[in-house]
């Protein structure tokens, strides 16, 4: 019997167990959602993964309906489409389905990060993480966030760069500042070389084999462990209080080992750094796309100018500017809407759940489908166009999450929106730019991007 025959035979074997310890489990035979589970282990992790992420969801939902199984990234998965639905899963039966992510990014992370926990350790941490993430606590570092936007808006100047690798170094530099303080400027080198080595194995089949991007990533992250542990080492002996992520981590007297420590400090630059890096991108493109939004942003920023000059006001940017900028904030909400970043997020159900007479089974993959809801015609009319207009009314409840929903929603939303505000600031009211290439395509793989990341040519504007 060839190899083949025999993967096949067990394969066949390990889904008819399945299915014995499905109906014994399902005294009440409920059915599965409709849909498919694609091929063996890849299921269709492809077909996701390689085109318009709209097309894939839009052709399930048009078969199955809102809620169909499907089998993403080696994980057996419920998606549902709606905001009901969401909501049922992040909010009112939020306890029935904790967050997690594929087995890959799970281990790269590390199992004690805050996105794979609830009840009273999550809860611990996500006091911490908003302890330094809240508006008190940021607006503080608005100076150090701008220093860094000038800096690289400077490094760009006349030159051809490609808007998504620049705009990922900017939310890095930005996120090691909210983690380490002004400390970052010590181990940033270290920090980036590890973890860029890290990120490139964040969506690979989890398979530790000497040249897989996994092994690779795996040894990455060993590094980046060893080099917070002497961080956290220097700050032990230098007994000094620090008001950054690190210092709310370690201000808990011992209650969370180094290993918790470094897993969740690892879990916030994954989680600051790329989606961040995609809405400044998308921002770019739909502002040159869109003139007449574009001067209306820029006179809005050239008044904050304005009004700082006539008071006599220090020229750097305040916590107190960034809230006079309502339009800017629509743009970016609507950004937020247009490219749903996270077309999805990753929750499992710790038991069996019946939802709309289906079965739920326990250990699936339950997947609320961001992008679906936020592209919605029956939600947001003419979906598909950028129109920041339609933020003037706020949207009804559970339509637009783009930070998620629940006790799991994201606690650095402050932080992304701050680092925009001042980015854009100074992107409008001092630089002009050029898209280069076509700008029509995009490219898929996780987060939906312009293509080729968006190549511009940036330039002083003339004074």
């Amino acid at each position: 019997m060839d190899f083949s025959s025999l993967f096949f035979l067990s394969f066949v074997f390990l889904l008819f167990i399945s299915l014995l310890k499905f109906i014994a489990s399902n005294p009440r035979k409920l059915p599965l959602p409709p849909g498919t589970l694609g091929w063996p282990y890849i299921g269709e992790t492809f077909q996701l993964y390689s085109q318009n992420p709209n097309v894939f969801f839009a052709s399930k939902v048009k078969r199955y309906g809102s809620i169909f199984k499907t089998h993403i990234l080696g994980c057996p998965c419920v998606m549902i489409s709606s905001p009901e639905a969401a909501k049922f899963v992040l909010v009112t039966r939020a306890h029935l389905f904790k967050p997690t992510f594929p087995a890959s990014k799970e281990r790269m992370l590390g199992k004690q990060a805050i996105f794979f926990h609830q009840g009273d350790y999550h809860a611990k941490l996500r006091k911490l993480v908003l302890r330094a993430f809240m508006p008190e606590a940021i607006k503080n570092i608005v100076s150090d966030v701008e220093s860094i936007a000038k800096d690289s808006l400077q490094s760009w100047e006349g030159k051809q760069v490609n808007t998504f690798q620049e705009m990922k170094t900017y939310a890095f530099n930005v996120a090691l500042l909210s983690i380490f303080g002004k400390d970052e400027i010590l181990y940033r080198e270290d920090l980036k070389s590890c973890y860029y080595n890290l990120e490139k194995g964040y969506n690979s089949m989890p398979i530790n084999l000497p040249g897989t991007l996994f092994n690779k990533a795996m040894k990455a992250r060993k590094e980046l462990a060893q080099i917070l542990a002497k961080i956290l080492s220097t700050r032990r002996q230098m007994k000094l209080d620090h008001n950054d992520l690190l210092g709310s981590f370690m201000s808990e007297k011992g209650e969370l080992t180094d290993e918790q420590i470094a897993d969740n400090i690892i879990g916030v630059i994954f989680a600051a750094r790329d989606t961040t890096a995609s809405v400044l991108t998308w921002i770019l493109k739909y502002l040159g796309e869109n003139p007449s939004v574009l001067q209306a942003v820029t006179e809005e920023q050239e008044a904050i100018i304005k009004c700082k000059e006539k008071s006599g006001d220090e020229k750097l940017l305040t916590w107190a500017d960034t809230r006079k900028m309502p339009l800017t904030s629509r743009v970016i909400q609507e950004t937020l809407r247009v490219a749903s970043i996270l077309s999805f997020t990753f929750r499992e159900a710790v038991e069996d759940v019946e939802y709309e007479g289906y079965l739920i089974p326990k250990g699936w993959k339950v997947l609320p489908l961001f992008r679906n809801i936020h592209h919605s015609p029956e939600i947001f009319p003419d979906p598909e166009k950028f129109d920041p207009s339609r933020f003037e009314i706020a949207p009804k409840p559970n339509t637009f999450l783009p930070f998620g929903n629940g006790v799991h929603s994201c606690p650095g939303n402050e932080l992304a929106k701050l680092e925009i505000f001042v980015l854009l600031h100074h992107l409008t009211t001092k630089y002009r730019w050029s898209m280069v290439g076509s700008h029509n395509g995009i490219q898929y793989g996780p987060f939906a991007l312009p293509q080729n990341g968006l190549p511009i040519r940036l330039s002083l504007k003339s004074s």
